[in-house]
């Protein structure tokens, strides 16, 4: 029977080595790295951060996704969402003849598989699908290819774990993020298997007041309706929690949050019994922390300004620029074409969730000491274009 599912590679890397160092490499990259991190052009001295851009799980999936065309070059390949958050890779793998497969307008609607045949190729983002689409394309009977990065799949182990065990799933996260959908739907391999999303520390707190006994059954339902179980049960489904977490989310949070759950549990049920009642692992995948971890460092030097450079809708990105906003002026941009010629620049305010905001002369004068960061799903070559347009505003 013909292998459809593969999760390993196909072994193409020689094959591809040379597409993806014309796609993504960067030399300025390099020469930065090779001086310390560091590099200075008039009076501007660039500091990179020690962690930055491609990740392994990113950089196995786009390889993945560039085998999967050498690999299968005459059949119909379509990719569901996108391979990561980065706009410059997803146009890579259209312009390679890779079809997007679209959710529709709605958030919570599933996505539409109605191009697909037996005969097609499917790749698998690095976000992974959720159990429904999994069992959908299989039920297509299409090869598919999964590049499910790694660190997610252990959050999926651990909330199907909880599952099993008739824990709840807690899950920091954003629940349209496609990864926390396909994370909470992980209890949906257990009959009666529950999950709840928090966004931040304030919904947790929700949560642990509902555990406390204080706040009311329709008001908790109503905060929480479109981000947990649709049959959830806070009276019966918060006696037994389990907190996971979105792998790219702030680590800090992440933590704190199942700290404020734990003890909520402990006052609940007592001390003595917490183990019975909660569980709780951190799941940020090394590489979101690596990365957390470096730009602290970085800022803790003196910096005049920061660019985090990556896609407006990566979750690593624009946490690792609420970070450097806490402590020197901060720009997220998509890439190099964001600042232009006449000293302007196009950028997302931390915190914002829509549009890009203009400013004119962002670039002070004289001496400057600008950080450099970008997102793990950050190509090398658009961090060197950014650095080169930064240098060239003065020449």
């Amino acid at each position: 029977m013909e292998q459809t599912y593969f999760r390993k590679g196909f072994g193409l890397k020689g094959a591809i080595e040379g597409a993806l160092t014309a796609d993504y490499h960067s030399r300025v990259v390099d020469l930065i790295r090779e001086s310390g991190y560091q590099l200075e052009v008039g009076d501007l001295t660039f500091r990179l951060a020690r962690e930055f851009g491609f990740c392994y799980g990113v950089d196995r999936a786009v390889e993945y996704a560039y085998e999967t065309r050498t690999k299968f070059p005459d059949k119909r390949t379509f990719l569901v969402g996108e391979i990561i958050h980065n706009p410059h890779v997803n146009q890579k793998l259209a312009a390679m003849g890779v079809a997007f497969l679209h959710r529709p307008e709605a958030r919570d609607g599933e996505f539409d598989f109605g191009a697909v045949s037996a005969g097609d190729v499917v790749i698998l983002p690095a976000f992974g699908v959720t159990v429904r689409d999994f069992e959908r394309l299989r039920g297509i009977g299409c090869v598919l290819v999964d590049t499910t990065c790694g660190s997610v799949l252990n959050v999926w182990k651990r909330v199907e774990v909880y599952a099993r065990d008739g824990f709840t799933a807690l899950i920091h996260g954003k629940n349209y993020h496609e990864e926390t959908k396909a994370t909470s739907s992980q209890v949906n391999k257990y009959p009666g298997g529950k999950y709840v999303v928090v966004r931040d520390m304030n919904e947790a707190r929700i949560v642990c007041e509902y555990i406390e006994g204080r706040g009311t059954r329709d008001g908790f339902l109503e905060h929480f309706k479109d981000k947990m179980t649709p049959s959830f049960d806070p009276d019966r489904d918060l006696q037994r929690v389990g907190v996971a977490n979105q792998t790219t989310m702030l680590s800090g949070e992440s933590l704190a949050i199942a700290g404020e759950v734990g003890k909520s549990m402990a006052r609940r049920w007592g001390a003595e019994s917490l183990g019975e009642h909660f569980r709780t692992f951190d799941t940020i995948c090394s590489a979101t922390q690596e990365r957390q971890d470096a730009v602290l460092k970085l800022i803790a030097e003196p910096l005049d300004l920061m660019v985090v450079i990556g896609g407006y809708n990566s979750s690593n990105t624009t946490h690792l620029a609420a970070i450097c906003n806490e402590k020197v002026t901060t720009y997220h941009i998509e890439d190099a074409a964001c600042i232009d010629e006449e000293g302007g620049i196009r950028y997302r305010p931390v915190g914002a969730h829509t549009s890009e905001e203009r400013r004119e002369r962002w670039l002070p004068e004289g001496r400057l000491r600008i950080g450099i960061t970008a997102g793990a799903s950050t190509p090398n070559n658009k961090i060197g274009e950014t650095i080169e347009r930064i240098a060239a505003l003065r020449s």
